[in-house]
């Protein structure tokens, strides 16, 4: 790999934070602010393959967003739908692959049906692998993880980090390079507690419906500038 390969994040992770403070700024519902948010998605998806990113995991709707009121969890449920409606096509065409990270089971049957048509239809393709983690929780994943395991029967002395992994919502994916929260903000939100171990991070107050292009290029190059030790010297 070379030097410049190397400033280039394999997988980018992203918490897409900020959507209610910039509708609230313009006097918009937040539902606006989501929708908003969805739309920007599309350009940070391009932008993506642009920069010869392979792998974007981004935070959709956690396990804790169910707490948020009835219309909004409706409306966002609706907005995902209607995403996937009207991008599916191209996304394929483009050789974007869609996978989902959570649990479809708690979710409503007509967009669980509709998550998993696009994973399907798109299961072949190889230019960006864009996982949507949406009712996903990162002390969730690691339950679910460990009831797996026990479901297999297998012993303790047989349970290793590379068994665990294998085992999670993003068994297909490498842990992430690079990870990105908009709206300035500085938790992990419950946000691939396992995988970002050694995951580099970068804040930007920056919300997220006006993270573009230039704001993303930023991110990358900050982490260029990085030196990774993974707890080496």
């Amino acid at each position: 790999m070379s030097e410049e390969e190397k400033r280039i994040p394999r997988h980018i992770a992203i918490i897409m934070d900020g959507n209610g403070r910039w509708a609230q700024s313009r006097g918009l519902t937040r539902i606006e602010g989501h929708k908003a948010g969805t739309e920007n998605l599309r350009q940070i998806i391009r932008a993506s393959v642009d920069f010869n990113v392979k792998y974007l995991t981004i935070y959709a709707f956690s396990t804790e967003n169910w707490g948020r009121p009835k219309d909004e969890v409706k409306g966002l449920m609706t907005i995902l739908e209607s995403v996937i409606d009207r991008e599916l096509n191209e996304l394929n065409a483009e050789g974007v692959r869609i996978c989902h990270l959570g649990r479809l089971e708690s979710m409503p049957v007509k967009t669980s049906r509709k998550i998993e048509h696009a994973v399907e239809v798109t299961r072949h393709n190889d230019r960006l692998i864009l996982n949507i983690a949406w009712n996903y929780g990162g002390r969730d994943e690691i339950v679910h993880a460990i009831q797996q395991i026990i479901k297999a029967g297998i012993p303790a002395e047989k349970i290793t980090e590379e068994l665990v992994s294998c085992y999670m919502f993003t068994c297909d994916s490498p842990d992430p390079d690079l990870i990105i929260r908009t709206s300035g903000e500085m938790r992990l939100s419950n946000f691939l507690i396992w995988q970002s171990a050694y995951s580099e991070w970068y804040a930007t107050p920056t919300l997220w419906p006006d993270f573009n292009k230039q704001e993303y290029q930023k991110a990358i190059d900050a982490y260029g500038q990085r030196k990774r030790r993974f707890g080496k010297i």
